[in-house]
């Protein structure tokens, strides 16, 4: 789970799906945690309304709270960071018998495949199960000009978009579970001789 988040059961609820608008997304599609302090406990409640708000699986959720926003956006990062280091160290190490010597590949192979293989598992321990990873923050203005973005405090809101992660994830695995199997392989081959 991510660590800045704390399941608490606190007060009411400031944000609130978004109603239909002139071509603004339905209710069950976005959902806006709005920066509204009341009390000492305010930090909390943005928490716990975007954890509520990620568990409900909608798709679009608006994070008015600089804070909290900033560090989700940071935690999906990490984590695309991650997967895309898998994907390109298992790729560098299955790859690199094909483009280098048999006597310098095994250097820079065996190396990229570890890495790819401990991406893989530290993505698998601490983002598979955690809910934000099924989100990405979105960018494209066209798609952000569809939510109600005008009725925000803050200028600079993060927006989560809720993606179908499933391909992802196999295509990490099944490339970091090559890349072991490769360099297994190879390791015995070594140790063998």
């Amino acid at each position: 789970m991510r660590p800045f988040f704390k399941m608490a059961s606190l007060g009411r609820r400031r944000g609130v799906p978004v109603n239909r608008e002139r071509g603004v997304m339905a209710t069950t599609e976005c959902y806006i945690v709005h920066e509204i302090y009341n009390g000492e406990n305010a930090q909390e409640q943005f928490e716990y309304e975007l954890e509520q708000a990620l568990e409900a699986q909608y798709r679009y959720i608006v994070i008015e709270p600089t804070r909290i926003g900033d560090e989700t956006a940071r935690w999906v990062a990490v984590g695309n960071c991650l997967h895309k280091t898998a994907v390109l160290a298992g790729a560098a190490c299955l790859l690199t018998p094909l483009t280098l010597p048999t006597d310098y590949s095994r250097y820079v192979a065996l190396p990229a495949g570890a890495l790819s293989l401990a991406c893989a598992a530290l993505y698998g321990i601490s983002w598979q199960f955690d809910p934000c990873c099924k989100y990405q923050v979105e960018y494209d203005s066209q798609k952000l000009s569809q939510l109600p973005l005008h009725t925000l405090t803050s200028s600079t809101p993060v927006v989560l978009v809720r993606r179908d992660d499933v391909h992802r994830k196999r295509l990490h695995n099944t490339i970091a579970l090559a890349a072991l199997a490769y360099c297994a392989k190879k390791i015995y081959e070594l140790y063998a001789v």
